[in-house]
């Protein structure tokens, strides 16, 4: 068959073949077409099984930040409740917000073929990354104290928590840049490095923290603020890594600033769904930091004992993000190619396969409460919160997980406004009637099961959203 001589412009027939050219895969990431043609549960769960391990490993690594600093005392447990949901904030907004945005935007432009564009987006993915971190350490030193103390914090617990606030903000442009890297791999269907990573960062974070923190051997003994030191030095050796990754020659993205122009529409392409997703983690945590403070009222050990179940859904968010992350580059690619239905099968399915997951670990510690609680603490008081706020809550974790993984899925489909309205909508759920109980002296257990309840209606009203939404 003759060549066109000139260029693509001669010959529409050739443009329109270049443009719809497979992108071949790149090592062992899943290429293109095994996301766009391959069968849909089977690809779901080999994308999922390495975040599962490198998120799971992550929420033992908090796990074992709480074990530390619960062998420090009362005082630095609900000082860790107080910053907890700040810290979480970040990697909800890095990874799970921004980052699903930089992912859907990346495999958006690989399902449509353009290899080109999905590489300069991961350039402006970058400099909102940077810009992000330097906003939150200079918010967070500012207006910290004043967030940790309408929080209920006092006396020792405040002091302890402005010191945790201050080490975790100082590098919290590591956190970014980490998950972007990690948001871009993902974006092209490459889960195994940044899972591997994360399992390494992980285990990093133990070891540091947890010698920094307790003095372990000749070290001296920094207690909370080297628990601090460990997370933020193990998050900024992991986006070390993934830097020198993404600019070496197995990369299917590669990061050059070669010909590089900012470019408007792909900021708004980027942030058009991670901007979004953004308020709908920031609604998540207003309506942890408003349970919180309510939870307060109640004393020290109510806080600490919420404080410990808390870190369980911690440890829920990496299984649902797991699933969910895994949906975002089939939706988003299937989008690209023009394929609704089968980004609403992906979507459904992943949704049920968190739901499924969840409700397992929700039946347990229902039955089993204080194996998890008496991990953290021996205070009889703190471990009584903590079994009241499990018994009350796990009935909700199934819905909770239907709920975020179709939110991530939206991510990928770039139709995030039904999820964010959800998450409305628990927010003042919780506060409204958080509010009424605390005013009608109702007891903890009461707030605690609002929290459970709050959840069902989360995931049912997502569920709901995404239903109705034209995608």
């Amino acid at each position: 068959m003759p060549r066109c001589a000139a260029s693509t412009r001669c010959c529409p027939e050739r443009e329109k073949m270049t443009v719809q050219k497979p992108i071949p895969v790149a090592g062992a990431a899943a290429g293109r077409e095994a996301l766009l043609q391959g069968p849909i549960l089977p690809t779901l769960l080999r994308l999922t099984l390495p975040n599962t391990v490198a998120m799971v490993a992550t929420a033992l690594a908090a796990i074992a930040e709480t074990t530390y600093v619960g062998r420090l005392g009362v005082e630095p447990l609900a000082a860790m409740a107080l910053v907890f949901p700040m810290a979480m904030l970040m990697q909800m907004m890095s990874a799970g917000a921004m980052g699903g945005g930089v992912s859907s935007a990346i495999s958006r432009a690989l399902g449509a073929g353009d290899l080109a564009r999905a590489n300069t987006l991961a350039i402006h993915a970058i400099i909102i990354a940077l810009a992000a971190g330097l906003f939150f350490t200079l918010f967070f030193f500012a207006l910290g104290p004043s967030i940790y103390r309408l929080l209920g914090g006092r006396d020792g617990a405040l002091e302890q928590a402005i010191l945790y606030s201050n080490t975790i903000f100082a590098g919290i442009t590591a956190v970014w840049l980490f998950n972007t890297f990690a948001s871009i791999l993902r974006g092209t269907g490459n889960m195994m490095v940044p899972s591997v990573l994360g399992l390494i960062v992980a285990g990093l974070q133990i070891a540091i923290g947890g010698t920094l923190g307790l003095g372990l051997g000749p070290v001296p003994k920094l207690g909370i603020v080297g628990v601090a030191i460990g997370a933020v030095s193990a998050f900024g050796l992991g986006a070390l890594y993934l830097f020198l990754h993404l600019n070496g020659r197995r990369a299917r993205l590669r990061l050059t600033l070669q010909g590089f122009t900012a470019q408007r529409a792909l900021f708004v392409d980027i942030l058009k769904v991670g901007a979004m997703a953004c308020l709908s983690s920031l609604q998540t945590v207003v309506t942890i930091l408003i349970f919180t403070g309510l939870v307060a009222r109640f004393g020290t050990a109510a806080l600490a004992g919420y404080g410990i179940g808390a870190r369980l859904e911690f440890l829920l968010i990496p299984i649902a993000f797991s699933v969910g992350v895994a949906s975002v580059p089939m939706v988003g690619m299937a989008i690209g190619a023009k394929d609704v239905t089968r980004a609403r099968r992906v979507a459904w399915t992943a949704g049920s396969l968190s739901a499924a997951a969840l409700a397992a670990i929700g039946l347990v510690v229902i039955i089993f409460p204080d194996a998890w609680t008496s991990l953290f603490t021996s205070d009889v008081a703190v471990i009584k919160a903590g079994r009241q706020y499990l018994t009350a809550a796990g009935a909700g974790f199934p819905f909770f997980g239907l709920g975020l993984c179709l939110y991530f899925a939206s991510q990928g489909a770039g139709k995030l406004l039904g999820p964010v309205l959800a998450g409305t909508l628990r927010l003042v759920l919780v506060a409204l009637v958080g509010w009424w109980l605390t005013m009608s002296s109702a007891e903890a257990w009461t707030l605690f099961a609002l929290a459970g309840g709050a959840m069902v209606i989360y995931g049912l009203a997502t569920a709901a959203a995404v239903y109705r939404t034209r995608w």
